[in-house]
């Protein structure tokens, strides 16, 4: 992502020459991130497949990373008092085996008396529980 304090904008004053300049020096920076994290995710991915032979699965064969990764975000869920933080830890395990819900929101033309009734009924039920 750029920062904005290092961004030159091209501006009736600048020349053709300094904005094909600017912009040169723009690509060549853009390439160097694009070739850090396209580093960063091989990286990621050799350590992923990567077997341990000081973890074993039950059959005794070596466990890759991805499942060392599982298996430790497993326990964690199973095994962390802090409540919030083993929800998380079974959110990223749901999600990740492709359980996660699906969000759906629906858009509707409805009459404002009809918004002021449902308003009405929800305020009535916060003071009765409240």
């Amino acid at each position: 992502m750029a920062n904005e304090k290092n961004l030159v904008p091209f501006t009736s004053e600048q020349s053709h020459e300094k904005a094909v300049e600017n912009g040169r020096k723009g690509g060549i920076k853009s390439g160097e991130s694009k070739r850090n994290r396209k580093m960063l995710r091989d990286c990621i991915d050799y350590l992923l497949e990567r077997e341990d032979p000081t973890k074993l699965n039950e059959d005794g064969t070596p466990m890759s990373g991805a499942e060392q990764l599982a298996y430790n975000l497993f326990v964690k869920a199973l095994v962390e008092t802090d409540t919030a933080k083993a929800a998380k830890a079974f959110e990223v395990l749901r999600d990740t085996a492709g359980q996660k819900p699906v969000d759906k929101v629906m858009i509707a033309d409805v009459e404002a008396s009809v918004i002021a009734e449902v308003e009405a009924m929800v305020n009535d039920d916060e003071g009765a529980s409240g």
